[in-house]
């Protein structure tokens, strides 16, 4: 394994631990996740518990796609979008999504490995 692939080893882990762990964490602990869903999203339906399980679970899916390894150049752009969405999103809250900033910076970098690797 040369230092590229060990390098997107540990962006991938990194980015799925995340990803897994707050979509695991807002299972076990909803009130704690449910502030960070965003008041634009239409609730007349679709309350927003139901909205934070359903992004759990993308949280889930993104995060095991990351450690797969299969297609990373469109896994890591995907977990930059995410990650930007939520940072943009959640602005007035910059003192807990700082970290978002740095996890979406290494999703950058994983998407730079990734494609110079096809």
């Amino acid at each position: 394994m040369n230092k590229i692939e060990k390098a997107s080893l540990i962006l991938r882990i990194a980015l799925a631990f995340s990803f897994i762990y707050a979509a695991i964490s807002s299972f076990i602990s909803p009130q704690n996740w449910v502030g960070f869903i965003p008041d634009s999203l239409p609730g007349n339906f679709i309350t927003d518990n139901y909205y934070l399980i359903a992004f759990s679970v993308f949280e889930i899916i993104l995060g095991l796609w990351l450690l797969s390894n299969k297609k990373p150049y469109y896994a890591s752009v995907i977990s930059a979008i995410v990650l930007f969405a939520i940072t943009i999103v959640n602005l007035s809250s910059i003192d807990i999504v700082f970290r978002d900033v740095s996890l979406f910076l290494a999703a950058v970098a994983l998407s730079i490995l990734a494609k110079d690797k096809k």
